[in-house]
């Protein structure tokens, strides 16, 4: 018997659990499928502040590139997630497919540009991966070829949860601020929100990306509320102020779980303690508000001038 229209999604489902070594092999995969079309994208687009015209967004099925320019063109690429399928469209009425399966990806890199020459993308791309580990071209990588549908479609619940909470943290905010946005270099679900002011020149040592490409991220004062499927457990959700203000490690945040890692220089929470606390969404938005709290009050941020109530929806 199906569930009364309007029922919400029962917890496992809406916020699923996915041990991140269950699906290792699975999730690098993937990572490299959506870097091959997340270039396609980049070479296509002008450039934007922070790199914004390269990332993917959250959709009913999957992840979109949106839509980008091809000559007098539109085309956007969506990797349907529930139904395993990468389909691309032109504003010309041509459409075309290819099957998300077990497959390498060399093979899922002539696939995918072959189904962009049927609807009159010429992709030309940069075939090395950034941001992982391997550096084998995507043409060449016949090692990454695993996929396992169910895995997949539960992390692309994940994304559909964190992205709800994420929007929920950003709304109130009327300064500079990002969508809620999927890199596929580091493959995470970030919004990102602004002080106003220049920040320093990033200097730290990236694992697998330039310098000059984390400056352009980093180049305004800003504090990070994202999402992360790898590490430990089933995944992490991160926050992260540049530059650091003085106090930030040490400042308490919500909810129980919540530590800063002085490593990685960014406030953690186990994807699991999200998902086991009596109210998931309310936890997770805990954790966002008080580390942004920490960065905006510890770095002076105008909050009277960036920030609103907005008026009950009704």
């Amino acid at each position: 018997m199906a569930a009364p229209e309007g029922t919400p999604p029962p917890p496992d489902r809406a916020w699923p659990a996915l041990r991140a070594d269950a699906w290792a092999d699975t999730r690098d995969t993937l990572h490299l499928w959506t870097q091959i079309v997340g270039k396609v994208r980049l070479a296509q687009e002008p450039m934007l502040n922070h790199w914004w015209q390269t990332p993917f967004y959250v959709t009913a099925r999957g992840l979109t590139t949106s839509a980008f320019a091809n000559g007098s063109e539109l085309v956007d690429v969506e990797l349907d997630l529930l139904e395993h399928e990468l389909r691309a469209r032109s504003t010309d009425g041509r459409a075309s497919s290819v099957s998300l399966a077990p497959k390498s990806v060399a093979q899922f890199y002539d696939e995918t540009l072959a189904a962009l020459r049927r609807i009159g993308l010429d992709a030309r791309i940069d075939p090395v991966p950034r941001e992982v580990e391997t550096q084998a071209p995507f043409p060449q990588d016949e090692h990454h070829a695993s996929y396992d549908a169910g895995a997949v479609e539960a992390f692309w619940r994940q994304l559909i949860a964190a992205h709800r909470v994420m929007r929920r943290f950003r709304s109130p905010f009327i300064g500079k601020a990002s969508p809620v946005h999927f890199f596929w270099g580091g493959f995470d679900l970030v919004v990102t929100v602004f002080s106003g002011r220049p920040a320093p020149t990033w200097t730290g040592t990236p694992l697998h990306v330039s310098a000059s490409v984390m400056a352009e991220a980093e180049s305004h004062e800003n504090s990070n509320a994202g999402f992360w499927p790898g590490g430990d457990g089933e995944g992490q959700f991160y926050a992260y102020a540049y530059p650091e203000p003085a106090g930030y490690p040490d400042r308490p945040v919500l909810p129980e779980g919540a530590h800063y890692d002085p490593d990685l220089r960014e406030f953690l929470l186990p994807y699991e303690a999200v998902r086991s606390a009596p109210d998931p969404d309310a936890a997770l938005l805990a954790f966002y508000r008080t580390t942004y709290d920490a960065a905006a009050e510890l770095a002076g941020w105008d909050r009277a001038a960036l920030e609103t109530a907005w008026p009950a929806r009704g």
